[in-house]
């Protein structure tokens, strides 16, 4: 692998998806309707492992397919977070503050893969 990263800890896409995931567990985790808190949970929590999981392959082809999984998760949390905001389970202003956070993680994973 060439990247420079020593290990996936210090990759800033991960760190920003382990912060998201928490934001996202905190305000879900009261949230009556299962299915959607376990989606929009395991969607989250998706983006910080794939990147984990890719990085721990040690080949940069298996990284880039792993950032790609990562990268949908991302999109998969903005489009529940979207639904939220639509069915008044977050407010506006919460989910625009969190899709600018899946976007930010998504806009630096789409350098990492150019980068490989």
């Amino acid at each position: 692998m060439d990247t420079k990263f020593t290990r996936f800890e210090d990759i800033i896409a991960w760190q920003k998806a382990m912060t998201l995931c928490v934001k996202i567990y905190d305000l879900f985790k009261d949230h009556n309707d299962y299915s959607f808190r376990n989606q929009i949970q395991r969607a989250a929590i998706s983006i910080s492992n794939n990147i984990a999981e890719g990085y721990e392959r040690m080949n940069n082809n298996e990284l880039r397919y792993f950032l790609y999984v990562a990268k949908g998760s991302s999109g998969e949390v903005r489009s529940m977070l979207r639904l939220a905001v639509l069915l008044d389970i977050i407010t506006e202003k919460m989910g625009k503050e969190l899709v600018a956070d899946a976007e930010e993680i998504s806009k630096i994973l789409s350098g990492l893969i150019k980068a490989l």
